[in-house]
């Protein structure tokens, strides 16, 4: 099968400094699920995390969301985003994508309410449940992005 349209398992990261969240997807599915958060600090990520979790999924690439300015323009985020995604290619050997994630934590903290109050989610929505929702809301606009 050309390399091109074999699945693929991709990881999405939504990048904080407190907290990264992270969600799995794959080609053929085309949907995302949430799997963590990862703590972050003034040191960085811890990435022995994101190293265990690449070592469990074994994706084929990583998509991070580029936090832009409302009009479009670099923040200090942006800039922060870019050097987390250059720093997992490096260390990791991985190819990394970047996906505009304007509006992508407000996306998925109005999804997860929903489900709160539709009866499917049973418990209270916190920090680290939006930003793992966060980073599915910015695989899905990858897959979107992809078709």
């Amino acid at each position: 099968m050309p390399e091109s349209s074999r699945p693929q398992i991709v990881l999405a990261f939504d990048f904080g400094l407190r907290r990264i969240g992270v969600a799995c997807g794959d080609t053929v599915s085309r949907s995302a699920s949430a799997l963590a958060t990862v703590p972050a600090g003034p040191a960085g990520p811890r990435w022995e995390l994101i190293g265990s979790m690449l070592r469990d999924w074994q994706p084929d690439m990583a998509v991070v969301g580029l936090p832009y300015n409302v009009d479009g323009s670099d923040s200090d985020m942006t800039v922060a985003a870019r050097g987390f995604a250059a720093e997992l290619a490096r260390r990791y050997t991985l190819e990394v994508v970047m996906v505009d994630e304007r509006y992508s934590s407000l996306d998925a903290e109005a999804r997860l309410k929903a489900a709160r109050e539709s009866g499917a989610r049973r418990r209270r929505v916190a920090k680290s449940d939006v930003d793992a929702a966060a980073a599915c809301v910015i695989l899905e606009r990858w897959f979107s992005k992809e078709t």
